[in-house]
């Protein structure tokens, strides 16, 4: 049962994410340090995601914004693979561990619905599981200052959960010690292609996969071009 259907706000602020991620911080880097928690069919649509951004730009000099980075788990394999990854995250204590694991890559504390870049500075964003804590009347904000930081032409990458309602997630924690109060929204495929279509960008691939392990939905993935 989602948290909606037992009566649960639907709203959540950004000073409520950022105290969660900031209480989880050093638990998260501990139990989720890489990509193992993702399929392969999920890391193909990041590979496919690099592919274009340095076939968009020189292969070198490629540039990608992970928006939302959290502990930079995401930003280490994708300068992996070849690109400039700065990456930005509300939580100042997930941008601490990012900071601490990931030395070689810059980080920024700051909001993905109002980044501290100027316009058309990077070829890529990618926004992995990073606008699911922020309701859907804020998302067009969001997906607005994606278009806005990067260069026509350029791509975005966005992975989220699929579905309608909102999802209590606080109890993920708790064996942890963390007593946090957090929710997710789900979106449908088309209502995040609809915000990327509202944004300037044009889809390009799409992947929707089955819930696996303990996943409680699919998992939807878009890339766009500006």
């Amino acid at each position: 049962m989602s948290s909606s259907e037992q009566g649960a706000p639907r709203d959540q602020d950004a000073q409520a994410v950022r105290a969660a991620y900031d209480d989880v911080a050093a638990d998260y880097a501990t139990h989720l340090p890489d990509t193992r928690a993702e399929a392969p069919a999920d890391l193909a649509m990041v590979d496919d995601f690099v592919a274009a951004v340095r076939s968009f730009a020189a292969p070198e000099q490629a540039t990608v914004l992970d928006a939302g980075c959290g502990t930079g788990r995401m930003s280490r394999y994708l300068a992996d693979r070849g690109v400039q990854v700065r990456g930005i995250d509300l939580s100042p204590g997930m941008i601490e561990q990012a900071a601490r694991h990931h030395a070689d890559i810059p980080f920024d504390v700051g909001s993905i619905a109002a980044l501290p870049y100027a316009a058309a500075t990077v070829d890529g964003v990618l926004l992995w599981y990073s606008f699911i804590h922020t309701p859907a009347s804020e998302q067009p904000g969001i997906f607005s200052e994606a278009r806005r930081v990067v260069r026509d032409g350029g791509f975005v990458l966005a992975g989220f959960q699929v579905g309608k309602g909102v999802q209590d997630v606080s109890d993920a924690y708790r064996p942890l010690g963390h007593d946090i109060a957090l929710v997710r929204y789900p979106f449908t495929p088309d209502q995040v292609a609809g915000w990327l279509a509202d944004a300037g960008f044009t889809e390009v691939q799409r992947l929707v996969r089955p819930a696996a392990g303990r996943e409680r939905e699919d998992q939807g993935f878009l890339l766009a071009r500006a």
